[in-house]
């Protein structure tokens, strides 16, 4: 139950942090990328930190970066893929996925390959 209540507390304040300086940035629709997924990421690292230490949390981290540079790519492969005329938006959505499953593994592997990634 404490778990809870911290994740709670821990949670609503980053996600206000966040939406803050959401709100200081421009365009607007950038608010919910502020308000999500950092204050996610930074909660549930703080709380692995509290059970696990600083080792799994550093691996989690690594992971995290990871995962966004992959988010990243398949992103900017969507908005190349809608751009096509006569493509269908969610069949190019749906080919991009193939690009976020290999860019995670393949950065993942290069991570493990170098000793970057446990």
């Amino acid at each position: 139950m404490f778990e809870i209540i911290i994740r709670f507390l821990l949670g609503g304040a980053v996600v206000s942090l966040f939406a803050a300086v959401g709100q200081m940035c421009e365009p607007k629709t950038l608010a919910g990328v502020f308000a999500a997924a950092p204050s996610v990421a930074l909660g549930t690292l703080t709380l692995a930190y509290l059970e696990s230490g600083g080792g799994y949390v550093a691996t989690e981290g690594r992971s995290m970066i990871i995962g966004a540079v992959a988010l990243a790519l398949y992103s900017a492969s969507c908005v190349t893929a809608s751009k096509k005329s006569g493509l269908p938006v969610w069949l190019g959505a749906a080919a991009s996925w193939l690009i976020w499953f290999a860019a995670a593994f393949g950065i993942w592997h290069l991570g493990v390959a170098t000793g970057i990634v446990q």
